[in-house]
């Protein structure tokens, strides 16, 4: 262990005084910790280049001052408790600002408009949270990614000290190219596969290639607010084309040149609908006209209840405009951070470059994993039994909603992880009843809020949620919807 300390020959001061003030320092500011370990003094004194005996009495100082505790045969530790006299000087600052300082014009960071809204804080209030963007923890398939995670670590040395492709493994941009043929229709070869680490360094990526000052972007409206927020961030102007159940109403889109525009075809966020083969063709010749490229978010697709899902845009392209992200995030987990795209081949070199630049590629390890994953056929068997799983969620939401509250409003729910509940005449605007739910330990999410941007472009927002169930269980929808009941009828 190293510790920062600088000793000046030419100061008045002696070495061994230097070394206990800095040290004594570094404790009063809390640069080391109560209880932390320090170097022994053989080991400081070869970092330092003098002698051992040195060291050894600017210790002995700091014990007898209070500031560390010498153990016989275990080590040298940080005091737990500050000395008095350290205590009563206080904390200083290392470097405090002078007045010359505050005339410095230092640029200001991107504070945009607000955070992304996946990630949350735990609230310790919540017992039953119908939040978006969770998946099942026990439908996790621990003990194979376990095994496989071993057998990969067996032959790992080479690769993990080692540069690899930034656009991910070969192996695995193989097996996804040959996976998208059957799943989604889609002729590609490896090469125009890139590894990315989930949806938003996908976006992020698009967002590199294609966005800066001024330049327009259209986007769904609603849509998810991450991806417009981080257009934003290059300097785009986010354009607003509003949705109905068959996706963006492609009749309202602009009649000037536009240079990107986002979509999610499959199942639309977060209002849940599919756009038609019909609309899908309209978009690909509006894009073409328009020189636009379409970033196909194809996050839901793993996930269909009812009727057969639309071949994707990517695959009725013959233009090369459409470049086509998906991710791992909802039938393995987010945690994982594991996404692809398939890119045009006018873009395949800039977003390879890119990519190299914003990571130098993604972990390898988790990537050979996914590899064997895919390559002994356990994704399809999970995904068999994920999609069997969150059907009956689905239903069970369905069921609970018509027990509790007596009519069934919901769009989205053929397919995905989420729907959208239209609340009943007798509930309150969304936003109160998310109060109410609250109270009784049940998380509910107005559309207006959380992930979603441009809400109320949808008649009847005030009056919509966005429900997340595929991590929750029968059991466990049916109590979270019954004590949001039970909660009204008391509240009349």
């Amino acid at each position: 262990m190293h510790i920062a300390l600088h000793l000046d020959p030419k100061s008045t001061m002696n070495l061994q005084l230097q070394i206990y003030e800095q040290l004594a320092a570094h404790i009063r500011e809390g640069r080391l910790k109560p209880g932390g370990v320090l170097p022994s003094s053989r080991d400081l004194s070869a970092q330092l280049g003098v002698s051992r005996n040195t060291v050894s009495e600017a210790y002995e100082k700091l014990v007898a001052d209070g500031y560390i505790n010498a153990a016989p045969k275990r080590g040298t530790f940080v005091s737990k408790t500050m000395p008095e006299d350290a205590m009563s000087t206080g904390a200083r600052p290392l470097l405090e600002r002078s007045d010359s300082m505050s005339s410095i014009n230092l640029p200001l960071p991107y504070t945009g408009r607000g955070s992304p809204g996946l990630y949350a804080p735990p609230d310790t209030q919540i017992r039953i949270d119908f939040r978006f963007g969770r998946s099942d923890a026990h439908s996790f398939p621990d003990k194979t990614w376990r095994r496989l995670l071993l057998e990969c670590l067996g032959g790992a040395s080479e690769r993990i000290t080692q540069y690899n492709d930034p656009a991910g493994i070969p192996e695995l941009r193989q097996l996804i190219a040959n996976y998208l043929g059957p799943s989604r229709g889609m002729s590609v070869t490896a090469e125009h596969v890139i590894i990315v680490g989930g949806f938003q360094q996908g976006i992020n990526l698009a967002a590199h290639l294609m966005v800066g000052v001024k330049t327009p972007v259209v986007m769904e409206a609603p849509c998810y607010r991450g991806a417009a927020f981080l257009f934003e961030t290059y300097g785009g102007k986010v354009i607003p084309v509003p949705v109905d159940e068959f996706g963006i109403d492609v009749k309202r889109l602009p009649d000037h040149r536009v240079k990107l525009i986002y979509v999610t075809p499959s199942h639309q966020f977060p209002t849940g609908g599919t756009m038609s083969l019909e609309r899908r063709m309209a978009l690909l010749d509006w894009a073409a006209r328009s020189g636009a490229y379409i970033l196909e978010v194809d996050y839901d697709s793993d996930f269909r209840y009812e009727g057969s899902l639309l071949p994707s845009l990517q695959s009725l392209d013959r233009n090369g405009c459409v470049i086509y992200l998906n991710s791992f995030s909802r039938s393995l987990g987010p945690g994982l951070r594991l996404g692809y795209m398939v890119v045009p081949r006018d873009l395949l070199q800039a977003a390879t470059t890119l990519k190299a630049l914003i990571d130098n590629g993604s972990p390898w390890l988790e990537q050979a994993t996914l590899a064997q994953f895919i390559r002994n056929g356990s994704l399809t068997s999970h995904l068999k039994r994920l999609r069997n799983t969150y059907q009956g969620r689905r239903d069970a939401v369905r069921s609970s909603l018509e027990k509790h509250f007596g009519e069934v409003a919901v769009t989205g729910d053929a397919g995905g992880t989420h729907m959208l509940w239209e609340l009943p005449g007798h509930c309150p605007p969304a936003i109160e009843l998310q109060q109410l739910a609250r109270g009784v330990g049940i998380g509910i999410h107005p559309l207006h809020s959380g992930t979603v941007l441009h809400g109320d472009s949808l008649a009847g927002f005030e009056h919509r949620v966005l429900l997340g169930y595929v991590h929750l269980t029968p059991p466990q929808i049916n109590e979270g919807f019954a004590r949001i009941a039970n909660a009204l009828a008391k509240n009349r």
